[in-house]
């Protein structure tokens, strides 16, 4: 009895090594049926609306999901990472808390077995997520710099609120707006401060930057969040005809640019981008590829009144 006990176990053994198990784990396969997926604070529309498709989509292809909040956090991050790789999960979609913050929650999934692909944020590091899906940024923005110009009449004083330092994002679209409008010698940057993505945040500064620059007549925001807070202070100032600007294509900036207030949006397609990574992830777990390189630009849309009406949670109706 014991001698057939032996055997079993022994052929047990033969076999999980035969099927590419390796210290109890099978390598370069499916865990669970569990995708994870993480990403900045709900409270930004943008955020969600990641979330509930990345979620959506991967139900409907037969995942279970679990959604976790890292609030820009790495150490936060980490732990969600953690989590899933104890969970055992198939694949981890993130939205990042920092391009070099988030190496080594990445390195670490990596390292586990379970693939991550990453959504609107990069990495500064290829070769360890499977997948990194962004915006065309600096195409994006610079469709919203040139309506900015134009809409300013190619001069006047101006503001700019940026997003986090640690996100690429806020350079890259810093960036584009200035390699437009520094083409006009009579627009004059007065104010450029980080409101970090938020709006109160921009709230405060912008009343601060009022009081400080009484003439300015434009505002560019890295975002529609910190545009809706800019916007706000203005009115509240009495200077609502000042012209704001946003990127991302939110709700919130679409119903503000349909009732004359905020002028211009950048369309990021949050929803389809997120949809992307769950069905990138779905085949690269049935077939150890996705068939397309690790960093895809996806463009964006300029939203004016002409076409605000067709936006709807970060997508253009048909």
């Amino acid at each position: 009895m014991i001698k057939r006990i032996v055997f079993m176990c022994t052929a047990g053994l033969l076999l999980c090594s035969s099927m590419g198990f390796a210290n109890g784990k099978k390598e370069g396969s499916t865990k669970s049926n569990l995708i994870v997926i993480i990403t900045p604070a709900h409270s930004n529309p943008f955020f969600k609306t990641e979330a509930d498709a990345a979620s959506a989509r991967a139900k409907a292809l037969g995942y279970a999901t679990k959604i976790y909040v890292h609030d820009d956090d790495a150490n936060k991050q980490s732990q969600y990472v953690d989590l899933a790789i104890s969970d055992k999960a198939a694949a981890i979609i993130i939205d990042n808390a920092g391009a070099d913050a988030t190496i080594a929650a990445v390195q670490k999934a990596k390292d586990a077995g379970i693939p991550t692909f990453l959504i609107d944020r990069e990495i500064n590091k290829t070769g360890i997520a499977v997948a990194q899906i962004v915006s065309n940024n600096y195409q994006g923005v610079q469709l919203v710099a040139q309506e900015f110009v134009k809409q300013m009449g190619e001069k006047g004083e101006y503001v700019e609120l940026t997003g986090k330092e640690s996100d690429t994002n806020a350079g890259v679209r810093s960036q584009s707006y200035h390699d437009v409008i520094d083409q006009y010698p009579d627009m004059k940057m007065v104010a450029q401060q980080t409101a970090n993505w938020s709006q109160p945040e921009a709230f405060t500064k912008m009343e601060s930057i009022i009081q400080a620059n009484p003439n300015i007549r434009g505002v560019i925001c890295g975002n529609d969040t910190m545009a809706m807070g800019a916007m706000a202070a203005l009115k509240a100032a009495g200077k609502g005809k000042v012209i704001v600007v946003g990127f991302d294509g939110s709700n919130d900036v679409r119903d503000s640019i349909l009732a004359g207030d905020i002028k211009a949006t950048g369309l990021q397609p949050a929803a389809r981008i997120a949809e992307m990574a769950v069905e990138q992830a779905d085949k690269y777990l049935k077939t150890g590829s996705t068939g397309l390189p690790e960093k895809q630009l996806v463009d964006c849309v300029l939203i004016v009144p002409a076409n605000a009406g067709k936006l709807e949670s970060f997508a253009m109706k048909k």
